[in-house]
């Protein structure tokens, strides 16, 4: 079975992806099964061996931490959108924040915790350096985003797949 579905959760999230995204009839059934799991079989071709989750219980925070943190920037963003960002005083800015990550899928998800976040953009990773580039909306302290994204996102990130 591990040969036909070598990723079950990808390909049951895919399918169910796909009938939301359509409507749903026995013929979109078929056609996100099958599209589903053509794609399970091809991440599989490309990355062999499944991320191992160490700790359930720092994944299940993070997701808490990153719903929360999504919720409260857009009340953030909607209110400098609309009060034109503390009396025209808001400046974006572009952050250096060292990384202590190295395994691809962390740095995934963090690059999709990042960019899912409004006010925040994930714009280049440097491997060899361990950096990522950030763009942020509002920029009021920068050593503050590199605490955060360490203390709040890494940390989590780390505890979970390290």
């Amino acid at each position: 079975m591990t040969r036909l579905l070598p990723h079950p959760l990808l390909t049951a999230a895919l399918i169910l992806m796909w009938l939301l995204l359509t409507r749903f009839s026995l013929g979109h059934l078929v056609l996100g099964s099958v599209i589903a799991v053509l794609a399970g079989l091809a991440l599989a071709r490309i990355e062999p061996e499944a991320p191992r989750i160490r700790s359930w219980s720092a994944l299940f925070r993070l997701v808490a931490v990153v719903s929360v943190d999504i919720v409260r920037s857009n009340w953030a963003v909607a209110r400098l959108m609309l009060t034109n960002g503390r009396h025209g005083a808001r400046t974006s800015a572009f952050v250096v924040i060292p990384l202590r990550l190295r395994d691809p899928v962390p740095l995934a998800l963090l690059a999709v915790i990042l960019t899912a976040t409004p006010g925040t953009a994930w714009l280049e990773h440097d491997r060899e350096a361990g950096t990522l580039l950030l763009h942020v909306f509002d920029m009021v302290d920068e050593e503050e985003w590199r605490v955060l994204i360490r203390d709040r996102y890494e940390a989590l990130l780390m505890e979970a797949f390290a």
